[in-house]
């Protein structure tokens, strides 16, 4: 006969995406994960199908009745603008998996699932950077976030191409010496800077790979380069600034308010990292409270879907005693 989900949670980036069922009072029926979403790769309706693959999987583990689900909260990589929330909105809504959808950027999951009521701010920075803002009467603060062209700097990538542009400068002569021309080519086996280049642009070194060179360019900034740290440096201010003006748009740079950090490269704890952006928040925005989320994104999502859904604090705590 089945049974009915009052929440489908979908948490889905661009390399996995995660799924939850999840029960009117808030337990975790089943859950399940497939492939990344990449809308601007292989379409929507292509990126769609990757999602409904792992609904299926999830489906298949439980005794919910498909089409049996109250409303479906989806966080969504590549939703970075309003116009692509509604365009995937409309997507989901055509395959019939619940009464309601409501459609966010990703990082919003990352923020539900480090605060204990919708009200605060996120910086995430894993490949790449972002942050949103949200309080409980619905309004919102957020970035387009796709790059250079919407003033972004920062995340694993761009830290990885500008520690590359330094060190290739390094070893040329027309930059600053810094360590990291030893460094990043000696990562891959590799001894010159040249013999690195020349291997990123014949391919023998996958474009991916370059976001293994992060975590060497930190341990060089350990160490005491120069270069490496004013890199690291420059990512605190970018992650001070992002999170100061979310928090000036919803009017709580005054209020004692969580700030979630995310993401593989602000949950690695780097001290150097860490302790500036502390220092400067702390002059920015004096009353926030720094926490670093350790929750999986899917669980924002699902806390989502329970704030729409109206449901008691019972069984928002329940949801989330599951996933502690």
């Amino acid at each position: 006969m089945g049974v009915n989900a009052s929440v489908l949670a979908i948490d889905a980036g661009n390399s996995k995406t995660d799924v939850a069922l999840v029960g009117e009072d808030g337990s975790v029926l089943a859950t399940a994960r497939g492939g990344g979403f990449q809308p601007p790769v292989v379409g929507v309706e292509a990126a769609v199908d990757v999602l409904a693959a792992a609904l299926g999987k999830a489906l298949a583990a439980s005794d919910v009745r498909p089409g049996a689900v109250g409303h479906v909260s989806a966080c969504l990589a590549n939703a970075d603008l309003p116009v692509e929330e509604a365009e995937l909105t409309e997507a989901l809504l055509r395959r019939g998996w619940g009464g309601t959808v409501e459609v966010r950027n990703d990082t919003f999951a990352i923020l539900r699932a480090g605060v204990d009521e919708p009200r605060g701010v996120a910086v995430v920075c894993g490949a790449g950077i972002n942050c949103v803002g949200m309080v409980p009467d619905g309004r919102t603060a957020r970035f387009p976030a796709i790059g250079r062209i919407s003033g972004d700097w920062g995340g694993g990538s761009g830290l990885a191409e500008e520690a590359l542009w330094f060190a290739a400068r390094a070893e040329d002569g027309r930059g600053e010496p810094t360590e990291l021309m030893h460094t990043l080519p000696g990562h891959f086996g590799l001894g010159s800077m040249y013999e690195l280049i020349e291997a990123l642009h014949r391919g023998r070194i996958t474009y991916e790979a370059r976001h293994e060179l992060t975590p060497v360019l930190f341990a060089t900034s350990a160490a005491g380069d120069t270069v490496a740290r004013g890199l690291v440096d420059r990512l605190a201010d970018e992650v001070v600034a992002l999170a100061s003006v979310a928090l000036g748009r919803l009017g709580l740079l005054d209020e004692e308010v969580p700030v979630v950090l995310g993401g593989s490269v602000l949950a690695a704890r780097h001290p150097r990292l860490d302790d500036r952006i502390t220092r400067l928040l702390a002059e920015r925005a004096p009353k926030a409270v720094i926490r670093v989320v350790a929750q999986p994104p899917v669980l924002g999502a699902a806390l989502l879907g329970l704030d729409r859904t109206g449901a008691p604090p019972g069984v928002h705590n329940r949801l989330r005693a599951h996933y502690s």
